[in-house]
């Protein structure tokens, strides 16, 4: 039986690729899985359910943080892979960590990102890995820095979300456990990756200010924050129908529900964009290209750290959103692991 590798690093990363390790066991192929512990990270495979083994930590904010996690890591990373293997292909969504650790091992290896611009990972990344899957919104000029050009670069069309969200219905339990009304305005806001090296640890003062505005005007906001620190101080602001939930949610559910997201991140942002649901970024790093393209599709709007927030509409919406352009999982499969695997 083939066996494939997986690393997830990040809270995106067990929805990104669960669909894929799903198809890749149903059609006979060991997914054996490896994780950073990080945010909501750890929540999020309890709720899946799937076996994983998980070591490392970030190494925060700052180059060198991340050099010494990055090498505490790959000791581990090592061990993990000589234990478990062998593998017929390795594939994350950008984990240097296992681009490192499969070029070491001789595993052929794919990663995936949607963002260019975090450039130490990619710079790893794109150096070790064999295959780069990204976006076709990604100008390709972009990725020669990390070393990735025709051989290496694999585009993709839409966005990643568009195909993970195949089949996807909004989970209808998922207000109540909330305590959230439907049938009332509802916002979604998403707290920036602080911990991130491209924003530096920046904790943009525009939340307390948009949550202060939602209040105001009696929209009910679910807050989702990357940290307890930030939850804590959500929380703080005591302000009337804001809830922060105690664990990690089916956020792709809530944002289906949602009337409106804002969002400091990425891959929440263009879930929304993917469910049709109207979403405000608030992301204080380098557009990237995805993010470029929706916003000259009107698909998404940005909102400026000295912005009033009272901008941001919450109109209620008729029903929740689905997945506005099907795209088949099957298809990343056989770009990113096509050659090495029959897929």
């Amino acid at each position: 039986m083939a066996r494939v590798w997986f690393d997830l690093t990040n809270t995106a990363h067990p929805v990104v690729l669960r669909p894929l390790v799903t198809l890749l066991e149903q059609r006979g192929v060991e997914c054996v899985l490896s994780v950073r512990p990080l945010s909501q990270t750890i929540d999020l495979m309890d709720d899946w359910g799937h076996p994983y083994t998980a070591f490392g930590e970030h190494g925060g904010v700052s180059r060198a943080g991340k050099a010494r996690a990055l090498a505490a890591r790959q000791r581990q990373m090592l061990a993990f892979g000589r234990a478990r293997g062998p593998f017929a292909a390795a594939m994350s969504h950008g984990s240097p960590d296992l681009a490192v650790a499969s070029a070491a091992l001789r595993i052929p290896s794919t990663t995936m990102f949607d963002y260019e611009f975090a450039i130490a990972q990619h710079t790893v990344g794109g150096l070790f890995s064999n295959r780069a899957l990204v976006p076709e919104s990604i100008p390709a000029e972009r990725l020669r820095r990390f070393g990735i050009g025709p051989r290496k670069h694999v585009p993709y069309p839409g966005l990643k979300e568009e195909y993970i969200l195949h089949g996807f219905t909004a989970d209808p339990g998922l207000p109540d456990a909330l305590g959230v009304d439907v049938t009332r305005p509802l916002a979604v806001v998403r707290t920036a990756p602080s911990y991130a090296l491209y924003l530096g640890g920046a904790e943009s003062p525009l939340v307390a200010r948009l949550l202060e505005s939602f209040s105001r005007r009696g929209v009910q906001t679910v807050v989702l924050p990357r940290n307890a620190d930030q939850a804590a101080d959500v929380r703080a602001l005591g302000l009337d129908g804001v809830v922060v939930p105690d664990r990690a949610v089916e956020a792709r559910s809530l944002v289906a529900y949602a009337d409106v997201l804002v969002s400091a991140g990425g891959s929440m942002n263009r879930e929304a964009a993917a469910l049709g649901t109207p979403v405000w970024s608030m992301f204080e790093g380098r557009l990237g290209g995805v993010d470029e393209q929706l916003v000259r599709e009107g698909r998404l709007q940005l909102l400026a750290p000295d912005a009033d927030p009272e901008q941001v509409e919450v109109v209620k919406r008729a029903s929740a959103g689905t997945p506005l352009h099907a795209r088949a999982p099957a298809d990343l499969l056989r770009l990113g692991l096509g050659g090495w695997l029959d897929v």
